[in-house]
Protein backbone atom coordinates (compact mmCIF):
# COMPACT_ATOMS: atom_id res chain seq x y z
CA UNK A 1 0.00 0.00 0.00
CA UNK A 2 2.97 1.86 0.74
CA UNK A 3 4.10 2.37 -3.27
CA UNK A 4 0.27 3.28 -4.00
CA UNK A 5 0.38 6.00 -1.35
CA UNK A 6 3.73 7.35 -3.15
CA UNK A 7 2.63 6.98 -6.35
CA UNK A 8 -0.96 8.76 -5.78
CA UNK A 9 1.11 11.89 -3.78
CA UNK A 10 3.57 12.11 -6.82
CA UNK A 11 0.92 12.23 -9.61
CA UNK A 12 -0.79 14.55 -7.65
CA UNK A 13 1.77 17.10 -7.05
CA UNK A 14 3.14 16.97 -10.38
CA UNK A 15 -0.10 17.61 -11.89
CA UNK A 16 -1.16 20.18 -9.94
CA UNK A 17 1.66 22.27 -10.66
CA UNK A 18 2.10 21.69 -14.22
CA UNK A 19 -1.05 22.48 -15.50
CA UNK A 20 -0.63 26.48 -14.33
CA UNK A 21 2.37 25.88 -16.39
CA UNK A 22 0.46 24.66 -19.24
CA UNK A 23 -2.42 27.39 -18.81
CA UNK A 24 0.08 29.68 -18.90
CA UNK A 25 2.07 28.30 -22.11
CA UNK A 26 -1.18 27.66 -24.08
CA UNK A 27 -2.73 31.28 -23.20
CA UNK A 28 0.90 32.34 -25.10
CA UNK A 29 1.22 30.42 -28.11
CA UNK A 30 -3.39 30.43 -28.28
CA UNK A 31 -4.23 27.05 -28.21
CA UNK A 32 -7.98 27.60 -26.79
CA UNK A 33 -11.14 25.46 -27.50
CA UNK A 34 -12.95 27.78 -29.06
CA UNK A 35 -16.49 28.09 -28.50
CA UNK A 36 -19.37 27.39 -30.97
CA UNK A 37 -23.33 26.82 -31.16
CA UNK A 38 -22.54 23.43 -29.76
CA UNK A 39 -20.42 23.95 -27.19
CA UNK A 40 -21.36 25.39 -24.07
CA UNK A 41 -18.12 27.84 -22.85
CA UNK A 42 -18.65 31.24 -24.10
CA UNK A 43 -14.87 32.01 -23.90
CA UNK A 44 -11.93 30.42 -25.51
CA UNK A 45 -10.39 28.27 -23.00
CA UNK A 46 -6.87 26.68 -22.95
CA UNK A 47 -7.35 22.43 -23.94
CA UNK A 48 -4.02 20.79 -23.30
CA UNK A 49 -4.78 19.63 -19.63
CA UNK A 50 -4.34 16.04 -20.86
CA UNK A 51 -0.54 17.33 -20.70
CA UNK A 52 -1.01 17.96 -17.42
CA UNK A 53 -2.42 14.35 -16.19
CA UNK A 54 -0.11 12.64 -18.74
CA UNK A 55 2.62 13.85 -16.97
CA UNK A 56 1.72 13.01 -13.36
CA UNK A 57 0.72 9.85 -13.65
CA UNK A 58 3.35 8.78 -16.10
CA UNK A 59 5.80 10.27 -13.38
CA UNK A 60 4.06 8.21 -10.57
CA UNK A 61 4.29 5.21 -12.78
CA UNK A 62 8.26 5.46 -13.34
CA UNK A 63 9.13 6.95 -10.14
CA UNK A 64 7.08 4.81 -7.38
CA UNK A 65 9.30 2.10 -6.04
CA UNK A 66 8.89 -1.97 -6.70
CA UNK A 67 6.21 -2.31 -9.54
CA UNK A 68 5.75 -5.85 -9.27
CA UNK A 69 6.95 -8.32 -12.25
CA UNK A 70 5.57 -7.25 -15.01
CA UNK A 71 8.43 -6.31 -16.50
CA UNK A 72 8.19 -7.89 -20.14
CA UNK A 73 4.28 -5.99 -20.43
CA UNK A 74 4.78 -2.57 -18.79
CA UNK A 75 6.88 -1.09 -21.91
CA UNK A 76 3.73 -2.06 -24.07
CA UNK A 77 1.61 -0.49 -21.97
CA UNK A 78 4.06 2.79 -21.70
CA UNK A 79 3.67 2.92 -25.58
CA UNK A 80 0.25 2.88 -25.71
CA UNK A 81 -0.17 5.47 -23.09
CA UNK A 82 2.59 7.54 -25.48
CA UNK A 83 0.84 7.00 -28.54
CA UNK A 84 -2.13 8.41 -27.30
CA UNK A 85 -0.75 11.17 -25.84
CA UNK A 86 1.32 12.38 -29.08
CA UNK A 87 -1.80 12.34 -31.31
CA UNK A 88 -4.19 13.84 -28.36
CA UNK A 89 -1.67 16.80 -28.75
CA UNK A 90 -2.03 16.87 -32.52
CA UNK A 91 -6.08 16.79 -32.16
CA UNK A 92 -6.11 19.34 -29.76
CA UNK A 93 -3.32 21.66 -31.41
CA UNK A 94 -4.70 20.66 -35.62
CA UNK A 95 -7.90 18.97 -35.22
CA UNK A 96 -7.53 15.74 -36.71
CA UNK A 97 -10.09 14.25 -38.46
CA UNK A 98 -12.55 11.15 -36.77
CA UNK A 99 -10.50 8.47 -38.94
CA UNK A 100 -7.30 9.11 -38.09
CA UNK A 101 -8.56 9.00 -34.19
CA UNK A 102 -9.53 5.89 -35.17
CA UNK A 103 -6.40 4.76 -36.68
CA UNK A 104 -4.33 6.05 -33.62
CA UNK A 105 -7.14 4.26 -31.56
CA UNK A 106 -6.39 0.85 -34.01
CA UNK A 107 -2.81 0.99 -33.39
CA UNK A 108 -2.97 1.34 -29.43
CA UNK A 109 -4.95 -1.83 -29.76
CA UNK A 110 -2.85 -3.55 -31.92
CA UNK A 111 -0.17 -2.81 -29.55
CA UNK A 112 -2.17 -4.11 -26.33
CA UNK A 113 -3.43 -7.33 -27.59
CA UNK A 114 -0.32 -8.69 -29.81
CA UNK A 115 2.22 -7.36 -27.07
CA UNK A 116 0.47 -6.48 -24.06
CA UNK A 117 -1.39 -9.55 -24.24
CA UNK A 118 -4.80 -7.39 -22.88
CA UNK A 119 -7.48 -9.47 -24.12
CA UNK A 120 -11.54 -10.99 -23.38
CA UNK A 121 -11.41 -14.76 -23.34
CA UNK A 122 -14.32 -15.31 -21.55
CA UNK A 123 -17.89 -13.35 -21.39
CA UNK A 124 -19.29 -15.26 -18.36
CA UNK A 125 -22.32 -16.67 -19.97
CA UNK A 126 -23.34 -13.68 -21.71
CA UNK A 127 -25.94 -14.81 -23.68
CA UNK A 128 -25.39 -17.81 -23.15
CA UNK A 129 -21.42 -17.77 -24.39
CA UNK A 130 -18.01 -18.16 -21.90
CA UNK A 131 -15.38 -19.44 -23.54
CA UNK A 132 -14.47 -17.03 -26.77
CA UNK A 133 -11.88 -18.20 -29.85
CA UNK A 134 -8.67 -16.10 -30.48
CA UNK A 135 -10.09 -14.68 -33.36
CA UNK A 136 -14.03 -13.27 -32.30
CA UNK A 137 -11.24 -12.42 -28.87
CA UNK A 138 -9.12 -9.67 -30.46
CA UNK A 139 -12.24 -8.41 -32.40
CA UNK A 140 -14.00 -7.84 -28.97
CA UNK A 141 -11.28 -6.39 -27.42
CA UNK A 142 -10.71 -4.23 -29.73
CA UNK A 143 -13.66 -2.59 -30.01
CA UNK A 144 -14.15 -2.93 -26.64
CA UNK A 145 -10.90 -0.21 -26.23
CA UNK A 146 -12.09 1.74 -29.13
CA UNK A 147 -15.61 2.05 -27.57
CA UNK A 148 -14.53 3.10 -24.19
CA UNK A 149 -12.16 5.64 -25.37
CA UNK A 150 -14.76 7.18 -27.31
CA UNK A 151 -17.42 7.23 -24.68
CA UNK A 152 -15.05 9.25 -22.32
CA UNK A 153 -13.95 11.67 -25.33
CA UNK A 154 -17.55 12.40 -25.63
CA UNK A 155 -18.77 12.70 -22.67
CA UNK A 156 -16.16 15.16 -21.51
CA UNK A 157 -19.23 18.18 -22.53
CA UNK A 158 -18.96 20.23 -19.24
CA UNK A 159 -16.55 21.44 -16.84
CA UNK A 160 -15.75 18.86 -14.74
CA UNK A 161 -18.18 15.79 -15.96
CA UNK A 162 -15.37 13.40 -17.24
CA UNK A 163 -12.39 14.13 -14.88
CA UNK A 164 -15.45 12.96 -11.90
CA UNK A 165 -16.81 10.32 -13.73
CA UNK A 166 -12.85 9.04 -14.64
CA UNK A 167 -12.02 9.24 -11.02
CA UNK A 168 -15.06 7.36 -9.79
CA UNK A 169 -14.34 4.31 -12.20
CA UNK A 170 -10.62 4.63 -11.91
CA UNK A 171 -10.62 4.24 -8.09
CA UNK A 172 -13.23 1.47 -7.88
CA UNK A 173 -10.83 -0.46 -10.57
CA UNK A 174 -8.09 0.07 -8.16
CA UNK A 175 -9.99 -0.99 -4.82
CA UNK A 176 -10.59 -4.13 -6.40
CA UNK A 177 -6.96 -4.77 -8.27
CA UNK A 178 -5.35 -3.59 -4.68
CA UNK A 179 -7.77 -6.09 -3.05
CA UNK A 180 -6.54 -8.84 -5.29
CA UNK A 181 -2.93 -8.34 -4.66
CA UNK A 182 -2.95 -7.40 -8.93
CA UNK A 183 -0.29 -3.99 -7.86
CA UNK A 184 0.30 -2.55 -11.01
CA UNK A 185 -3.45 -2.40 -12.30
CA UNK A 186 -4.11 -1.03 -8.72
CA UNK A 187 -1.36 1.68 -8.77
CA UNK A 188 -2.02 2.89 -12.39
CA UNK A 189 -5.99 3.32 -11.24
CA UNK A 190 -5.05 5.31 -8.50
CA UNK A 191 -2.35 7.15 -10.26
CA UNK A 192 -4.42 8.53 -13.06
CA UNK A 193 -7.74 9.06 -10.63
CA UNK A 194 -4.78 11.07 -8.21
CA UNK A 195 -3.64 13.22 -11.78
CA UNK A 196 -7.65 13.76 -12.41
CA UNK A 197 -8.43 15.19 -8.98
CA UNK A 198 -5.19 17.74 -9.23
CA UNK A 199 -6.40 18.92 -12.69
CA UNK A 200 -10.27 18.65 -11.39
CA UNK A 201 -8.91 21.82 -9.10
CA UNK A 202 -9.05 23.70 -12.53
CA UNK A 203 -11.27 22.04 -14.30
CA UNK A 204 -14.24 22.58 -11.98
CA UNK A 205 -16.83 25.53 -13.40
CA UNK A 206 -15.73 28.10 -14.27
CA UNK A 207 -12.95 26.24 -15.55
CA UNK A 208 -9.54 27.51 -16.54
CA UNK A 209 -8.21 24.63 -18.69
CA UNK A 210 -9.97 21.61 -20.25
CA UNK A 211 -8.64 18.21 -20.57
CA UNK A 212 -9.18 17.92 -24.58
CA UNK A 213 -8.54 15.21 -26.59
CA UNK A 214 -5.53 13.88 -25.00
CA UNK A 215 -6.85 13.69 -21.46
CA UNK A 216 -10.46 12.56 -22.79
CA UNK A 217 -8.50 10.02 -24.80
CA UNK A 218 -5.97 8.73 -21.95
CA UNK A 219 -8.64 8.49 -19.29
CA UNK A 220 -10.54 5.88 -22.15
CA UNK A 221 -7.66 4.11 -22.66
CA UNK A 222 -6.67 3.51 -18.90
CA UNK A 223 -10.58 2.76 -18.61
CA UNK A 224 -10.48 0.38 -21.26
CA UNK A 225 -7.18 -1.36 -19.98
CA UNK A 226 -8.63 -1.37 -16.37
CA UNK A 227 -12.06 -3.01 -17.76
CA UNK A 228 -10.82 -5.47 -19.47
CA UNK A 229 -8.41 -6.81 -17.08
CA UNK A 230 -10.81 -6.66 -14.11
CA UNK A 231 -12.77 -8.80 -16.55
CA UNK A 232 -10.40 -11.83 -17.16
CA UNK A 233 -9.43 -11.58 -13.67
CA UNK A 234 -12.41 -10.67 -10.95
CA UNK A 235 -13.09 -14.50 -10.80
CA UNK A 236 -9.83 -15.32 -9.32
CA UNK A 237 -10.27 -12.92 -6.34
CA UNK A 238 -10.41 -14.08 -2.97
CA UNK A 239 -11.42 -11.05 -1.18
CA UNK A 240 -14.66 -10.11 0.82
CA UNK A 241 -15.14 -7.44 -1.57
CA UNK A 242 -15.98 -9.50 -4.56
CA UNK A 243 -19.13 -11.99 -4.43
CA UNK A 244 -18.92 -15.31 -5.07
CA UNK A 245 -21.30 -14.99 -8.29
CA UNK A 246 -19.66 -12.33 -9.40
CA UNK A 247 -19.70 -11.76 -13.40
CA UNK A 248 -17.47 -9.56 -14.56
CA UNK A 249 -18.64 -8.20 -17.64
CA UNK A 250 -21.77 -7.03 -15.94
CA UNK A 251 -19.54 -5.16 -13.23
CA UNK A 252 -17.40 -3.50 -15.33
CA UNK A 253 -20.02 -2.42 -18.08
CA UNK A 254 -22.25 -1.06 -14.68
CA UNK A 255 -18.77 1.04 -13.29
CA UNK A 256 -18.76 2.35 -16.79
CA UNK A 257 -22.44 2.92 -17.58
CA UNK A 258 -23.02 6.63 -17.91
CA UNK A 259 -20.54 7.07 -20.55
CA UNK A 260 -20.67 3.93 -22.14
CA UNK A 261 -24.64 3.85 -22.92
CA UNK A 262 -24.71 7.79 -23.56
CA UNK A 263 -21.90 7.00 -26.42
CA UNK A 264 -23.91 3.76 -27.73
CA UNK A 265 -27.48 5.73 -27.58
CA UNK A 266 -25.89 8.37 -29.02
CA UNK A 267 -24.70 6.52 -31.67
CA UNK A 268 -27.60 4.79 -32.67
CA UNK A 269 -29.86 7.86 -32.70
CA UNK A 270 -26.82 9.34 -35.47
CA UNK A 271 -26.86 6.44 -37.76
CA UNK A 272 -30.09 5.99 -37.34
CA UNK A 273 -30.47 9.70 -39.08
CA UNK A 274 -28.53 8.64 -41.80
CA UNK A 275 -24.78 9.90 -40.34
CA UNK A 276 -22.06 9.00 -39.26
CA UNK A 277 -21.69 7.97 -35.31
CA UNK A 278 -18.94 10.84 -35.11
CA UNK A 279 -21.30 13.92 -36.26
CA UNK A 280 -20.99 16.71 -34.05
CA UNK A 281 -24.83 17.70 -32.34
CA UNK A 282 -26.48 18.42 -29.44
CA UNK A 283 -27.85 14.49 -28.21
CA UNK A 284 -25.73 13.84 -25.04
CA UNK A 285 -27.08 13.60 -21.55
CA UNK A 286 -25.09 16.66 -20.19
CA UNK A 287 -26.73 18.43 -23.41
CA UNK A 288 -30.11 17.50 -22.28
CA UNK A 289 -30.22 18.41 -19.08
CA UNK A 290 -28.21 21.79 -20.40
CA UNK A 291 -31.57 22.55 -22.29
CA UNK A 292 -33.57 21.93 -19.59
CA UNK A 293 -31.70 24.54 -17.50
CA UNK A 294 -29.48 22.51 -15.31
CA UNK A 295 -25.91 24.64 -14.71
CA UNK A 296 -22.84 22.84 -15.11
CA UNK A 297 -22.19 22.06 -11.32
CA UNK A 298 -25.91 20.86 -11.27
CA UNK A 299 -25.38 18.29 -14.13
CA UNK A 300 -22.07 17.62 -12.77
CA UNK A 301 -23.50 16.22 -9.43
CA UNK A 302 -26.51 14.34 -10.86
CA UNK A 303 -24.35 12.32 -13.56
CA UNK A 304 -22.01 11.11 -10.73
CA UNK A 305 -24.10 10.56 -8.53
CA UNK A 306 -26.20 8.22 -11.19
CA UNK A 307 -22.95 6.63 -12.21
CA UNK A 308 -22.53 5.74 -8.10
CA UNK A 309 -25.90 4.48 -8.22
CA UNK A 310 -25.34 1.94 -11.03
CA UNK A 311 -22.59 0.50 -9.36
CA UNK A 312 -24.24 -0.23 -6.71
CA UNK A 313 -27.36 -1.57 -8.30
CA UNK A 314 -25.10 -3.38 -10.83
CA UNK A 315 -23.46 -5.02 -7.63
CA UNK A 316 -26.26 -6.40 -6.07
CA UNK A 317 -27.98 -7.82 -9.39
CA UNK A 318 -25.15 -9.85 -10.03
CA UNK A 319 -26.35 -13.50 -8.92
CA UNK A 320 -29.09 -12.78 -11.62
CA UNK A 321 -26.05 -13.38 -14.14
CA UNK A 322 -24.85 -11.71 -16.67
CA UNK A 323 -27.09 -11.24 -19.63
CA UNK A 324 -29.94 -10.21 -17.35
CA UNK A 325 -28.17 -7.84 -15.12
CA UNK A 326 -26.38 -6.13 -18.63
CA UNK A 327 -30.17 -5.82 -20.11
CA UNK A 328 -31.53 -4.34 -16.81
CA UNK A 329 -28.62 -2.02 -16.95
CA UNK A 330 -29.74 -0.89 -20.21
CA UNK A 331 -33.26 -0.69 -19.59
CA UNK A 332 -32.84 1.61 -16.45
CA UNK A 333 -30.63 3.89 -18.45
CA UNK A 334 -33.01 4.21 -21.34
CA UNK A 335 -35.80 4.30 -19.69
CA UNK A 336 -34.53 7.18 -17.16
CA UNK A 337 -33.17 8.79 -20.31
CA UNK A 338 -36.69 8.77 -22.10
CA UNK A 339 -38.51 10.36 -18.46
CA UNK A 340 -36.33 13.13 -19.25
CA UNK A 341 -36.79 13.68 -22.96
CA UNK A 342 -40.54 13.22 -21.99
CA UNK A 343 -40.21 15.93 -19.51
CA UNK A 344 -38.66 18.14 -21.94
CA UNK A 345 -40.90 18.01 -24.04
CA UNK A 346 -43.95 18.86 -21.55
CA UNK A 347 -41.69 22.43 -20.67
CA UNK A 348 -41.61 23.37 -24.56
CA UNK A 349 -45.51 22.58 -24.53
CA UNK A 350 -45.72 24.86 -21.68
CA UNK A 351 -43.39 27.73 -22.89
CA UNK A 352 -45.94 27.23 -26.01
CA UNK A 353 -49.01 28.15 -24.03
CA UNK A 354 -47.56 31.31 -22.43
CA UNK A 355 -46.32 32.66 -25.32
CA UNK A 356 -49.70 32.06 -27.07
CA UNK A 357 -51.72 33.07 -24.24
CA UNK A 358 -49.12 36.60 -23.94
CA UNK A 359 -49.96 37.10 -27.65
CA UNK A 360 -53.98 36.69 -26.97
CA UNK A 361 -53.44 39.47 -24.59
CA UNK A 362 -51.45 41.78 -26.74
CA UNK A 363 -54.16 41.34 -29.40
CA UNK A 364 -56.65 41.91 -27.10
CA UNK A 365 -54.73 44.84 -25.70
CA UNK A 366 -54.63 46.29 -28.96
CA UNK A 367 -58.50 45.49 -29.93
CA UNK A 368 -58.94 47.80 -27.09
CA UNK A 369 -56.80 50.28 -28.02
CA UNK A 370 -58.63 50.99 -31.57
CA UNK A 371 -61.77 50.61 -30.30
CA UNK A 372 -60.53 53.50 -27.66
Amino acid sequence: MGNIIIGVIIAFIISFYAIPIIIQLADQIKIYDIPDERKVHKKPIPSLGGLGIFIGFMMALLLAPNIPAMASQLQYYYASFLVVFFYGIKDDILKLRPMKKILGQLIVSVILIFKAGLAITNLYGFLGVTYIIDSFSYMLTLMTIIVIMNAFNLIDGIDGLAGSLGILSCSVFGLFFYLNGDIFFAMLGFVVASSLFAFLIYNYSPAKIFMGDTGSMLLGLVNAILAIRFIETATTSSTLLINTKLNPPAMAFGVLAVPLLDTLRVFSIRILHGHSPFFPDRKHLHHLLLDRGFNHKQILFSLLSVAFIFILITYYLLPFGCTVVIFMQGALFFIGVFALTKFKKQTKHLAVVRNDIHIVKEENSSIKKSAL
